[in-house]
């Protein structure tokens, strides 16, 4: 590992911690205002406070790095490293008063997430990966489960709103039990062994982009729903490997049967 990709990774784990400590003040204060996007979410000024925050102290170290966040426009730059973050995700659960928000940062280097954190402040949790070096749980290893079929798999989605009913029961059906702790708290519990699989059919890249070297480092597999190992196609499976093609076969479904029909990837 290069000294500057350490640098930045200790930069990280200092950003999600005060992230962290930002998030769980506005959490723990009950008098948060909440805005509309023009997309529908909310947001409020924890998000942008965050966000604001991490990209003003990257500026500062490393004015050359690329910045992708959700609440600002992104920071163009050279220098080979993109940092992808959310500074709040999960807002619904985080303004509903559910400590099941995170604090998301991604490095890239190049093509490669090298390294990310799924920061769960008001549960406690700090789930964080680094290419080549294993994942972790608030400082002890990781690992994905070993169940090899889907009977008795916990599978966890972000909401069903966008899931077809006959996938739900067809994975009722082999066995599975679908659960909707999802947002980044599903890929925490994926990458630590206490579910075994996570899927989600609309995303954005901020939301995904820590997940693909967590869930590798804890030994699982990440991939988009046609099988892709990217974090940027709009939606994500991940899971302890084993399991992984099956129910990609079950859930990628109504992507296909959509194509079919539209001509056109959702």
């Amino acid at each position: 590992m290069s000294d500057d990709r350490a640098d930045r990774i200790a930069l990280a784990l200092e950003l999600a911690e005060s992230a962290g400590a930002v998030s769980r003040h506005y959490f723990e204060d009950g008098t948060l205002a909440v805005q509309t996007k023009r997309d529908g979410t909310p947001v409020t000024v924890a998000d942008r406070e965050i966000e604001q925050t991490m990209r003003d102290t990257v500026a500062a170290h490393h004015p050359r790095d690329r910045f992708i966040g959700e609440e600002f426009p992104d920071d163009e730059g050279d220098s080979g490293f993109t940092w992808i973050v959310d500074p709040i995700d999960g807002t619904k659960s985080f303004v509903r008063g559910v400590p099941l928000y995170a604090n998301l940062i991604a490095l890239q280097e190049g093509d490669d997430i090298v390294f990310g954190i799924i920061n769960l402040p008001s549960a406690g949790i700090v789930v964080h990966a680094e290419r080549g070096k294993g994942c972790f749980r608030n400082g002890m290893p990781a690992r994905v489960s070993d169940r090899a079929t889907l009977d008795g798999a916990y599978v966890m989605a972000t909401w069903l709103e966008d899931w077809e009913p006959e996938v739900v029961e067809d994975l009722h059906t082999q066995g599975a039990t679908v659960r909707t702790w999802g947002d980044a708290f599903g890929y925490a519990m994926v990458a630590c062994g206490f579910a075994d699989a996570v899927v989600d059919y609309t995303t954005q890249p901020y939301d995904l982009a820590p997940m693909p070297v967590i869930i590798e480092e804890a030994g699982g597999r990440f991939t988009s729903l046609d099988g892709r190992r990217v974090f940027n196609s709009g939606n994500g499976i991940a899971s302890n490997g084993r399991i992984h093609e099956t129910l990609r076969a079950y859930v990628s479904a109504p992507l296909a049967a959509h194509r079919n029909q539209r001509g056109v990837r959702l």
